[in-house]
């Protein structure tokens, strides 16, 4: 089983950015499709978008399509997720795993998003 520490995480004002990271261990990275999730106080935890093994492509959700970008370094085992003109709505714990159809690992502990106005 995989094993995912998300991090970069905080407090951003409306428009701003961030970066997440998320290190991973106890699989072979570069074989494996990854994605982000999130999950807003008193909602499901939804894929916000998914990255493929090599990093050739990435897809994403409508609700962050052209403002968000999913990255990785597959000689760090890690992924990351630039978010750009941070809405109110992107307030959440955000999360990585594998992607929507596969069976998940355990999930690590997140990293909080907060973005004020």
């Amino acid at each position: 089983q995989g094993q995912f520490v998300e991090s970069g995480g905080g407090l951003v004002q409306t428009g701003g950015s961030l970066r997440l990271s998320c290190v991973t261990s106890g699989f072979t990275f570069s074989r494996f499709t990854l994605s982000w999730y999130r999950q807003a106080p008193g909602k499901e935890r939804d894929w916000v978008g998914t990255i493929s093994h090599i990093g050739s492509t990435a897809n994403y959700a409508d609700s962050v399509k052209g403002r968000f970008t999913i990255s990785r370094d597959n000689a760090q085992n890690t992924i990351y997720l630039q978010m750009n003109s941070l809405k109110l709505e992107d307030t959440a714990v955000y999360y990585c795993n594998r992607s929507p159809t596969a069976n998940k690992w355990p999930w690590g502990q997140g990293t909080q998003v907060t973005v004020s106005s």
